[in-house]
């Protein structure tokens, strides 16, 4: 009974708090408002707030710009966390833009929506990413492609570092950060969660949306932690599939450094 009390309590707030943001958010869109990039990591610290999920930060955001975050993907929990953390917007596949409540709330953060699979598109696409962040957005790249099981990084797709490739020219510095940053659920309640709870956390993608989502309400209590690493300068002379595998095994090593509770060297 009190489970469900706590639900209906945060699911009342969480509902309050978007009638009243949500409409500002869809004014500063409209008027390209600089407040549109600041209130969704309002509305998401709000959010995680009430679904229990508590973040630590390790490491520091690169303060150069322009910038892209690479990150693991491992649930859509990972969107409110990365935007609770900053003010970020994200590369998301074309499908999420149809999704129910999370197509419409990638929508109001400007996601930059892909088709990876038609590779005659990859450069507009790249072209407006870059776009981006020339203007000072710093985009996050999930460059698995899809969501893993949370214990692992799956192969990392190049591809759409291109659009990194692309804002240099446009850069001040003839550079563009590249920072890797990874997302690890730790823990349940307090205690360190393994791999047996891991998919309480995880969203593979093969489990209901709905359900899941029940669950982390019943949960209440997840700790997330943001690790992040050392930022790589990318140059006109710089090679892309060097950059990816060097953000893939930095990435690597913060997440297994967080899922074993060990300090990031």
């Amino acid at each position: 009974m009190i489970v469900w009390l706590r639900i209906a309590f945060a699911l009342t707030v969480i509902i309050v708090v978007s009638v009243l943001l949500i409409p500002l958010q869809v004014l500063a869109l409209r008027f390209d408002w600089k407040l549109r990039r600041t209130l969704p990591r309002r509305w998401h610290r709000i959010v995680c707030y009430c679904l229990g999920i508590r973040i630590r930060v390790r490491g520091t955001l690169e303060s150069r710009r322009p910038l892209m975050l690479c990150s693991n993907h491992s649930s859509w929990m990972d969107i409110m966390v990365m935007s609770a953390v900053a003010d970020v917007a994200f590369i998301a596949k074309i499908e999420v833009r149809d999704w129910p409540i999370f197509g419409t709330l990638a929508k109001l953060q400007k996601s930059v929506f892909v088709v990876r699979e038609e590779k005659r598109r990859t450069g507009h696409q790249a072209s407006e990413i870059a776009a981006r962040m020339v203007d000072g957005e710093i985009v996050v790249l999930f460059p698995e492609g899809t969501t893993s099981d949370g214990n692992r990084l799956l192969e990392v797709k190049s591809s759409l570092f291109g659009a990194a490739a692309m804002a240099v020219p446009h850069s001040p510095t003839g550079t563009v950060m590249v920072q890797p940053v990874s997302i690890a659920y730790t823990q349940v309640h307090g205690i360190a969660m393994g791999r047996y709870h891991r998919p309480l956390a995880a969203w593979p993608g093969d489990i209901e949306l709905l359900p899941h989502l029940i669950d982390i309400l019943k949960c209440g209590a997840i700790d997330a932690e943001v690790s992040f690493g050392e930022a790589i300068e990318y140059g006109e002379k710089t090679n892309r599939k060097d950059v990816s595998a060097t953000i893939a095994a930095s990435v690597r090593n913060l997440l297994n450094s967080s899922l074993r509770g060990r300090d990031i060297a």
